[in-house]
């Protein structure tokens, strides 16, 4: 069996508590990606153009800083990364979190949270951004998915 890892970003805690349950469910370790900065109510304001989320989420360079680095990762086979959707995608301190490591044959699984945007191109950007990774297409789930259902998903990469 493959050593996994759930690594997520979570700005109001919804990733955070889904993140819990496919760790538990799946025996992996839990490491949380926190912005060196903490993120504000407004700053994850998107209806504000000059909010920090959008402004980094209109400027395809943007890496947010992060606060702590996971010292062991080459210990793991397969990391699940997981995030709220923004602008139907991934966050930009996703991609700084995948520029950060050497993911060279290790299998990364993305996996979101939204109410209703869908994951979009998010494994595609992050296959870029860890081109010697196997990315998978990764998958949006509802805030109300079970830790069995995440369980049984997860399964395909262990």
């Amino acid at each position: 069996m493959s050593k996994a890892l759930v690594a997520y970003f979570s700005a109001s805690g919804v990733t955070a508590k889904m993140a819990k349950k496919l760790a538990d469910g799946i025996g992996a370790d839990l490491f949380e990606i926190k912005p060196e900065v903490p993120y504000t109510r407004a700053d994850l304001n998107w209806n504000n153009s000059e909010s920090r989320s959008s402004v980094e989420m209109n400027d395809l360079s943007s890496r947010p800083a992060i606060a702590e680095k996971k010292d062991n990762m080459a210990d793991y086979d397969v990391v699940f990364v997981g995030f709220p959707v923004w602008w139907y995608r991934e966050p930009s301190i996703i991609d700084t979190f995948m520029e950060q490591y050497d993911f060279s044959g290790k299998t990364i699984v993305p996996f979101a949270t939204s109410g209703m945007s869908p994951i979009g191109d998010s494994g595609r950007n992050m296959q870029a951004l860890a081109p010697k990774a196997k990315v998978a297409e990764g998958k949006r789930f509802s805030n109300s998915v079970s830790e069995k259902e995440l369980a049984d998903w997860a399964k395909a990469w262990l």
